[in-house]
């Protein structure tokens, strides 16, 4: 009876264990941001000093992009009706996506001012990459940051 209860035990720790391990796996935005910036600052091979002046600047542009996104995300969560609110809906989609663009415009035009073009591009670039890639391993595992020891990065 004894090596029963003790075996359930083991059992039961050994599964409280498991859970707290699964919920260390969920998404962390700041982990998420850190991995990004990391992965920015090896690809396009920036400075310290050049990091320190651009990312608060591209923070400020993921901020101002979040917002846009929130509303698209918030437009497509109910079905217009009828064709009307359809047109509609499609028309404000359409011009949340054309604001997003001009604010992406815009703070290229200000990373250009901070660092020179073809560090903005390898940035534009290793951004891309590093969205791809997390995607990919999201698909793969459903865990984040696993496609880091899987690429070899």
């Amino acid at each position: 009876m004894k090596k029963t209860l003790t075996i359930l035990l083991i059992g039961l720790f050994s599964l409280g264990l498991s859970a707290q391990e699964q919920k260390k796996e969920k998404f962390s935005p700041e982990k998420f941001d850190a991995e990004l910036q990391n992965y920015i600052v090896k690809e396009a091979n920036l400075s310290q000093q050049e990091a320190a002046e651009f990312f608060p600047v591209y923070k400020d542009m993921q901020q101002k992009q979040r917002a846009l996104f929130d509303r698209l995300r918030k437009l497509g969560k109910d079905k217009p009706q009828d064709e009307k609110a359809c047109q509609e809906a499609i028309r404000q989609h359409d011009d949340l996506e054309i604001e997003m663009k001009k604010i992406q415009q815009a703070y290229h035009n200000r990373f250009m001012e901070l660092l020179p073009a073809s560090k903005v591009y390898n940035i534009m670039k290793a951004e891309d990459r590093f969205h791809r890639r997390m995607l990919r391993g999201w698909g793969h595992n459903g865990k984040h940051g696993e496609w880091q020891q899987k690429k070899g990065h």
